[in-house]
């Protein structure tokens, strides 16, 4: 790796974690992958939990090969929602559980019964979905009370392995305001929803902003590792506004797509937007670096595949991601669709099996080759990329011409093409490190290497070469897209 300022970026996403070396030479950002592992959740006892302490071996195997060169810093980036809960003493008092799990059932009718939803979506201007902390903390309240009454403090997922490497205890704004317990407008836990839902306040510890500097890794991390000190950055805890601030945009008003397993698809903003109509939609309002908002819909992406390969596997055949791909150009186009968004797709199982049960369920053509389940999913995700676009236009007031899609699906050239198709935006793919790009730039701006986030993304576009897509058949899409929106009714 060339010579300049070296910073270690931890990324950790749903099913695997990197540590990325990332050095900067004034210009551009150099990306070096020094470990890469499995981020698998543990099932017992009915409970589906995360292996944190696992995850914090294998960050700490990543600060020892970082060590092989002088870095200044490491930053932390995860998924949203879920977190840990420590004792009086500061010890976690049980693995931090999985947003997949099924103890929020329910508790969207439980915590409306409790406080007016219209006054919840105003306040927090987020998108309603069980797996949101405010849910998850109140079937704790409500069946394991006396675990809730032993916390003292409450971190999320970035926040908790911060606190891991350094003993500070902090609330980064961006992953805070995953949790629907955040006032959007004014930026701070909002006692209101607390109180109202009767969940504990003193558990929250202060919201800090994307960027800051915590403190040096702990003394004896140095020791055990035997690596020279660095510094822990929170940079913007929730992977998505990480990918945010490496999108290569130049106008002002664009979309993106954040897409992984998850795929988060909206614009940037200066301010919120809390309206009848993005509470019709269900729209978030995420906060972002810089005082940006994120306004967004989050749609299950690439977890569909992800899921379908794994179910495959356990039969005994085993496709790499390009080779599903090559199945999938094979199958005829618009046999039949999903609503990726359905409830029988969110929890870990037999996704072909559904995907078979739902079409047959709404009378279309049922897939049989792996191929045909692959292109029903990928047009599909397309089409919903669609519908929430128009919520976005509606919401915003404002059409778009540019859609950036950067993270893992800027690999699939099938679902980028149909993205273009089904949209009727030119489509800018890339980069596919989206994630490590803005934690890694985000390091550089705290430690006073980049300016500002306009600087940042500079820097990004000179690091990477993006890929264009044109739209193609926009009337043969408009016309199945109608087919579509008959789903999602």
């Amino acid at each position: 790796m060339e010579t300049g300022k070296n910073v270690l970026a931890i990324d950790l996403g749903a099913s695997s974690g990197r540590a990325i070396l990332g050095s900067f030479d004034g210009k551009r950002i150099k990306l070096e992958e020094l470990h890469r592992f499995l981020n698998e959740p543990v099932q017992l006892n009915q409970t589906l939990y995360w292996d944190v302490l696992r995850l914090m071996h294998d960050i700490k195997i990543g600060l020892q090969k970082a060590s092989q060169v002088d870095f200044y810093s490491v930053g932390v980036d995860t998924w949203g929602v879920d977190f840990g809960l420590l004792d009086e003493d500061g010890n976690l008092l049980e693995n931090p559980v999985h947003y997949r799990d099924k103890r929020t059932e329910g508790m969207f009718e439980l915590a409306f019964s409790k406080y007016d939803k219209e006054r919840f979506y105003e306040l927090s201007g987020n998108q309603f979905m069980e797996i949101n902390t405010v849910f998850q903390l109140l079937s704790l309240k409500n069946s394991r009370q006396k675990l809730l009454s032993q916390a003292k403090s409450l971190l999320l997922m970035p926040d908790l392995l911060n606190y891991f490497l350094t003993g500070v205890k902090a609330s980064e704004y961006t992953i805070a305001s995953t949790t629907q317990m955040l006032d959007a407008r004014e930026k701070v836990w909002s006692k209101e929803i607390i109180h109202s839902l009767g969940l504990p306040e003193d558990i929250l510890t202060e919201v800090i902003e994307p960027g800051t500097v915590l403190s040096p890794i702990r003394p004896e991390i140095l020791e055990e590792l035997m690596i020279k000190p660095a510094s822990v950055v929170a940079v913007a805890g929730h992977d998505t506004q990480c990918a945010m601030v490496a999108v290569p945009a130049i106008e002002e008003d664009f979309l993106f797509i954040s897409c992984g397993t998850w795929s988060l698809f909206g614009t940037e903003l200066s301010e919120p937007i809390i309206s009848e109509k993005s509470k019709q939609y269900n729209m978030t309002n995420e906060g972002g670096y810089g005082g940006k908002i994120s306004f967004l819909k989050n749609i299950i992406g690439l977890w569909l595949i992800q899921e379908s390969r794994r179910q495959w596997e356990r039969e005994g055949l085993n496709y790499t991601f390009s080779e599903l791909e090559k199945e999938a150009q094979k199958a005829i186009p618009f046999q039949a669709f999903i609503d990726p968004d359905a409830p029988e797709f969110v929890a870990p199982g037999n996704i072909p099996e559904r995907i078979c049960d739902y079409c047959k369920r709404t009378n279309q053509s049922i897939p049989k080759e792996i191929g045909e389940f692959v292109r029903c999913i990928n047009e599909s995700l397309a089409m919903k990329y669609r519908y929430v676009m128009e919520q976005i236009e509606d919401c915003t007031q404002k059409n778009y011409d540019t859609i950036y899609l950067v993270g893992g699906g800027t690999k699939s050239r099938m679902l980028c093409q149909l993205t273009a198709n089904a949209c009727n935006k030119k489509v800018v793919a890339g980069p596919t490190e989206a994630t490590v790009y803005g934690n890694v730039a985000l390091q550089l701006i705290a430690l006073g290497e980049i300016s500002d986030l306009t600087k940042a993304r500079e820097c990004i576009r000179n690091s990477e070469d993006m890929i264009c897509y044109e739209p193609q058949e926009i009337d043969k899409w408009s016309e199945v897209y109608q087919r579509f929106l008959t789903l999602c009714k």
